[in-house]
């Protein structure tokens, strides 16, 4: 058997014992890279429930010659978890703190343990777990044992490998060994294995003492200076780095830190970035917590893609420096902060603690997504990801390096742990026109670094993708040594085979080459990315922050994820999958594993997107998944019969227009048991939903007697769920439009937006509504009056989706440009006050799609202006519009509500207020926890008829 069976494969590791293991083409694509450019196809996923299985795997893989790789979050940028054979995935099962002792400061752990979870449990005895690198929301504890993480405070905490204490290890031949500092024991108090690695080592140490360990970051290679006596023959600390290619990691106790018990963050401007790495010298010193340079060009990407607001204004300057400092007070902290400031030479500085502190970190940490497209727009990509050069000659490397990109003529974002001289770089090497030019690059800039004394990899580790790059860095004696410790191990190369000895060519395997661009018949004109879905696709670069809880942070993405926690569920999971269709598509391609938009893969995976556009903001690569679900629905089932939710719920606004000729009528044969089962089987509708009861009288047969009033024009997109079924949303928007000082006016003929369309893939339709809703704006647009939307889903396709659906019609943009929220067409009312709010405890619940498309800031702002004081909750509701009305979504949608919002509602004072402008949301607070929520408007109304 090879890993060309997968089937016969996964039967035997069933047999062996393991109950989650997973051979399907769809949860194979979904596994096929990690955050790297990187695709390898595994035979089978299997996820261990404990350690035995994961003995019993590589029993499996030992008897059959297949390859094991062991994978955490997958958030690796090397294409370090990734392999032909098994790969185990720790983080769904072995992901526990299995105990934490403060006395020694140290934790035990299981290897899919992210890192956030250990800092979570240390932090009730005031300790955390040090390393932090920018993914330690999802990043699993085996994971950065593999590469030796570091993050942005290791320049105080240190890397993974200074805070490791004791591995578990499954060797190759089945045995386990617990490595350690073994000091005047030696290595040969490990066993047979350490026995040869002693033998090995002692004719070596010269070599040993002047090639490694020269400076912090120098993690390329295996860390051979661990094993030094003058080291303590440290065995736990060596294994860290070596990606998996030794061992299988199967538990850890690592070292626990004192959390700071305050921190203030000095910002520092420079010229530029080169200037800015001259003076970390100067600042190091002050044994600062993190020194971390920041480029002008990657705060400018986040300004364009989240608005000015979401950067706090800094210090003049094209390159920055945050440098963290701790005290026992907040006081104290600032003091540190000015004491470095002195000591900067900067052009311009300042010092930060709080909210704008966080802000500033978050640009850094989301980074690496960020990076993901040039200034100019182009994708960039990693693969020279993380080279490091001592800090005393970082100014220099990084005025080379500039100059090494302008000579090949590519571009990209630079920042990183200068502190530490580590630098990361996104790229927009052409991969999918030219990637020879992707090996020139990476083989000059490795000769660079090896000319400036530095490493490879600063803390992500070799991989695939710098493994070949060794020998600028190692000499020919250093190589050899690798490669005999690796023969000491794992004698059968089971373990990541092709990652640092005997390494891949680090141009094989790349996927982007192989993907063809998809731009054909497609729904949406993905004007972001050159009218191709293909490109649009791989945005997802894998750094895996659809797999991060974000809710706290006010954060939607990636609801079904946190539902389920299967991979297949998060937005990642469901752009590899897509990928893997581009990659091939057709049945000309016999390695892919997607061949179409018909295949059933497509379909799994898609089918709990809630398509919520939680990732459209959230990721911040700017996955759109809900744009491309609409269009996979469209392709699929273009042209072809389609399931019945489709027609009962895509269809909404008709079966709503046709109700509202006899509402009563409507409603009472609704409420008819028999009839109701049948319509919901036949809808496709989930029978522990309530069907919904319309308005006996709709909006705009209320707005036609309405006397209205004199004033400034304002149109109001009355849309299908306040015109049918909460007429009483838009009848309170009057009200307060017209205290504001406007005249409210609505189109002559009902209008829809195509939303329910768009969700189920019904573009053709959506795109009918649309042209129809245009004809029905014009004079609006043409004469300049706002128009202003109440239901946050519909709102957010007139200033989103509209100019995708139909990018010819210049009316399309004029429209996007001219629609406003509620809150948004108040802030601009020139002489408005709101009513006021004072003694109003609110929780609010943001639509998703206000969160992504249109922003609650406005909302907010309003509301604690006024007086009110408000709590809002992240993450969505989990109806959804039609997604938790389908049959098969209930259990899923339930589980997203408890996620955020139920637990907020039941925690909120009794007289609180529960705000929510969605329809959706409303109707799932009211069926789930008979809670009634309220619109923005209707809270407002409330308090001017009060005045």
């Amino acid at each position: 058997m090879t890993s060309s069976d997968p089937a016969g494969l996964a039967a035997a590791l069933r047999r062996a014992g393991l109950a989650d293991v997973d051979h399907s083409a769809r949860r194979r694509a979904e596994y096929s890279s990690d955050a790297s450019n990187y695709r390898i196809v595994p035979a089978v996923v299997a996820f261990p429930r404990h350690a035995d299985e994961a003995a019993a795997a590589l029993g499996v893989a030992r008897e059959f010659g297949v390859p094991v790789t062991s994978r955490g979050g997958g958030t690796s940028t090397a294409g370090n978890a990734v392999g032909a054979g098994i790969v185990l995935d720790f983080s769904r099962h072995l992901n526990h703190v299995v105990q934490v002792d403060p006395e020694t400061r140290t934790a035990t752990v299981q290897p899919g343990t992210i890192l956030d979870d250990i800092t979570a449990v240390a932090a009730r005895h005031g300790l955390r777990f040090g390393p932090d690198p920018s993914t330690h929301a999802r990043a699993t504890i085996g994971g950065s044992l593999g590469n030796n993480a570091c993050g942005s405070r290791a320049l105080k905490y240190g890397r993974t490998a200074d805070n490791v204490v004791e591995l578990d290890l499954l060797l190759a031949d089945g045995t386990q060994l617990t490595a350690r500092r073994f000091e005047r024991d030696g290595l040969a108090a490990a066993g047979p294995a350490g026995v040869a690695l002693e033998r090995l080592v002692s004719p070596r140490l010269g070599m040993i003492r002047t090639e490694f360990g020269r400076f912090t970051r120098q993690v390329s290679g295996y860390s051979l200076e661990h094993l030094l006596p003058e080291n303590g023959h440290d065995l736990a600390k060596f294994l860290v780095g070596t990606e998996g290619t030794l061992g299988m990691i199967l538990g850890a106790t690592v070292r626990l830190v004192e959390s700071p018990k305050a921190v203030a963050l000095a910002v520092l401007g420079y010229r530029d970035m080169p200037a800015a790495a001259d003076a970390v010298l100067d600042l190091l010193p002050h044994k600062p917590v993190a020194i971390e340079g920041m480029d002008a060009l990657l705060v400018n990407v986040v300004r364009a893609r989240r608005g000015a607001s979401a950067v706090p204004d800094l210090p003049r300057g094209e390159g920055w420096l945050f440098v963290e400092t701790a005290g026992a007070t907040e006081a104290e902290a600032r003091a540190a902060a000015d004491k470095v400031i002195a000591d900067s030479g900067c052009i311009d500085s300042l010092v930060v603690t709080g909210a704008p502190a966080r802000a500033l970190w978050q640009i850094r940490e989301d980074g690496a997504g960020l990076g993901g497209r040039t200034p100019a727009g182009a994708p960039a990509w990693p693969g020279w990801e993380d080279a490091a050069v001592p800090p005393d000659q970082l100014g220099e490397y990084l005025r080379e390096f500039g100059r090494l990109m302008r000579e090949h003529g590519v571009d990209g974002l630079t920042y990183g742990h200068f502190g530490d001289g580590c630098v990361h770089a996104r790229i927009d090497f052409p991969l999918s026109t030219a990637p020879k030019k992707y090996r020139e690059f990476v083989v000059a800039a490795a000769q660079l670094v090896g000319r400036h004394g530095g490493s490879m990899s600063g803390e992500h580790g070799d991989g695939r993708a710098r493994g070949e790059l060794l020998p600028y860095m190692y000499s020919s004696d250093a190589i050899a040594t690798f490669a005999a410790v690796k023969t000491i191990f794992d004698p059968g190369n089971l373990f990541n085979p092709g990652v640092l000895v005997d390494p891949a060519p680090l141009d094989a395997d790349l996927r982007v080459p192989h993907a063809r661009a998809l731009r054909h018949g497609l729904g949406f004109a993905y004007s972001h990315d050159g009218g191709d879905l293909s490109t649009a696709v791989h945005r997802c670069v894998g750094i895996g922050k659809c797999r991060a809880d974000n809710t706290a942070s006010g954060g939607v993405m990636c609801p079904s994820y946190l539902a389920t926690r299967d991979e297949k569920d998060s937005t990642r999971g469901r752009a590899r999958v897509l990928q893997e269709l581009a990659f091939g598509g057709d049945s000309e391609h016999a390695h892919a594993l997607v061949k179409g938009f018909r295949s059933d893969a497509v379909l799994e995976s898609l089918d709990l997107c809630l398509s919520c556009k939680g990732c459209s903001s959230d990721c911040p690569a700017g996955v759109d998944m809900a744009t491309y679900k609409s269009e996979a629905l469209y392709q699929r089932y273009r042209r072809r019969l389609r399931p019945p939710a489709h027609y009962a719920l895509g269809w909404l606004p008709r079966w709503a227009r046709l109700a509202a000729r006899m509402p009563r009528l409507a409603n009472f044969t609704l409420r008819r048991d028999s009839i109701t089962r049948v319509a919901k089987r036949l809808g496709g509708i989930d029978r522990r939903r309530p069907l919904p009861q319309f308005a006996t009288q709709t909006f705009r047969q209320w707005f036609q007697s309405w006397p209205g009033r004199t004033g400034q024009p304002v149109l109001l997109w009355v849309d299908t769920f306040t015109d049918h079924f909460t007429p009483e949303v838009g009848k309170a928007a009057v009200r307060v439009l017209e205290a504001a000082g406007y005249s409210v006016r609505i189109t002559d003929e009902p209008v829809c937006c195509g939303l329910t369309w768009i969700s189920t893939g019904q573009l053709d339709g959506a795109r009918k509504q649309l042209r129809k809703s245009l004809d029905a704006l014009d004079q609006a647009v043409r004469f300049g009056i706002p128009i202003v939307g109440l239901e946050p889903s519909c709102t957010a396709v007139l200033r989103h989706d509209v100019v995708e659906l139909l990018p010819g019609d210049a009316r399309a943009a004029k429209v996007q440009a001219g629609t406003r929220t509620l809150a948004e067409l108040l802030a601009g009312t020139d002489g408005w006050t709101a009513p006021d709010l004072h003694g109003v405890r609110a929780v609010a619940q943001p639509h998703c799609h206000q969160h992504a498309v249109l922003g609650w800031q406005a909302d907010s702002a309003l509301l604690t202006g006024a007086g009110a004081e408000v709590s809002a909750v992240g993450g969505c509701c989990g109806l959804a519009g039609n997604f938790g009305v389908e049959r098969g979504h209930y259990e899923v949608s339930v589980a997203v509500a408890e996620t955020a919002l139920l637990p907020a509602v039941r925690a909120a004072p009794h007289d609180a207020v529960v705000l929510a402008d969605g329809f959706s949301c409303r109707t799932q607070l009211e069926q789930l926890a008979r809670v009634q929520s309220v619109h923005l408007a209707e809270l407002l109304a409330d308090h001017l008829e009060s005045e």
